[in-house]
């Protein structure tokens, strides 16, 4: 773990009465929500919640600093989380360093930044103040969190087991996160009595994320149902899921169907390649794979990935505009594969 990193979590972790704010920002935005949760966490149980957001700030400045400052009517201890953080706030953050006292500590969670971002400038150089930047997991950071938020429900996993776990995921947190309690629960599993999760129960309650959250979003995007589509977006975004958790879904479902279409250009024909694809090809999608091989040809299969590989660079980008944006790509896919219906 980083110094900076850790200097975070220890200061989250004792709800360090000298922090006044936490800037918890970057692409991977579950990471940053989790992050406050674990301020939340330090503070306890009966501690009051107050939720506020720029765009109430931007109308009352001064009230970040008067929640900050207020004592609970119980006598409970309180905190603040705004999100999202924008330019908006800067005059109510502002206010809060320049107020005599501040008791209640601010989780403040935004998205991707620039480095150049007026909210990091302001918070440069400050002992009262921690910024902290979540990146999107990948590689072995993807399987090392799926260790932990298993662990964290009572699951014991093998390094194939979490590595299958975060590729299924993409390596979106609130998506393992809900996967994990559904094994936890199906295991009857919890820290205080851990249970191994093994490959047997993956392959029982389903190809993990692709089946339950994604799996209908990528059936209707690559079968060329764009109001569908548009329906799953909808749902997924409702339930916290983040664009990229869906890009990657996508992306590895076209690359799937790329690799088995290959086959069928060298002259297989598609119920062979799927006699031959086994268990790769989950039993329930077996069907819709088999229609997307006959509707998709190597050339729009590659201009798909190549959509989809660009929209998720824009994701990782500073300053990304959120899950509208990836929406757009995706139901252009889907308009797409409408078009070769």
């Amino acid at each position: 773990m980083k110094p900076a990193e850790a200097r975070l979590r220890r200061a989250l972790d004792a709800a360090d009465p000298n922090i006044r704010l936490y800037l918890l920002y970057g692409p991977d935005e579950a990471a940053s929500r989790a992050l406050a949760d674990r301020l939340g966490t330090a503070l306890g149980a009966d501690a009051d919640r107050i939720d506020l957001t720029s765009a109430t700030l931007k109308a009352d400045p001064a009230r970040l600093a008067d929640e900050a400052a207020a004592i609970s009517l119980f006598g409970g201890r309180r905190w603040i989380r705004l999100e999202p953080a924008t330019d908006d706030a800067l005059p109510a953050i502002e206010a809060l360093f320049e107020a005599a006292a501040a008791g209640n500590p601010v989780a403040a969670v935004a998205g991707a930044l620039r480095k150049d971002a007026k909210l990091l400038k302001m918070l440069a150089g400050r002992d009262d103040a921690i910024a902290h930047i979540s990146y999107l997991p990948e590689g072995r950071d993807a399987d090392a969190l799926a260790v932990e938020l298993a662990r964290n429900v009572g699951l014991r996993c093998t390094p194939d087991v979490a590595r299958r776990l975060a590729t299924a995921c993409g390596g979106d947190r609130a998506i393992l996160s809900r996967e994990l309690d559904k094994f936890a629960l199906y295991l009857d599993a919890d820290p205080s009595n851990p249970k191994p999760l093994e490959q047997e129960a993956l392959d029982e309650l389903g190809a993990a994320a692709e089946e339950g959250d994604l799996g209908k979003l990528t059936q209707a995007v690559f079968s060329g149902h764009p109001q569908a589509a548009e329906a799953e977006l909808a749902r997924l975004a409702s339930e916290g899921v983040e664009g990229i958790g869906m890009l990657r879904a996508l992306g590895r479902r076209a690359l799937q169907l790329a690799q088995l279409r290959a086959q069928v250009a060298e002259g297989d024909s598609v119920e062979r390649v799927m006699d031959t694809a086994g268990k790769a090809i989950f039993w329930r999608e077996r069907e819709a794979t088999a229609a997307a091989l006959r509707r998709w040809d190597p050339d729009g299969l590659a201009t798909a990935i190549a959509r989809i590989a660009a929209a998720e660079r824009r994701v990782k980008s500073p300053g990304f505009a959120g899950n509208s944006v990836v929406e757009q790509d995706v139901l252009a896919i889907a308009r797409f594969a409408a078009r070769r219906r």
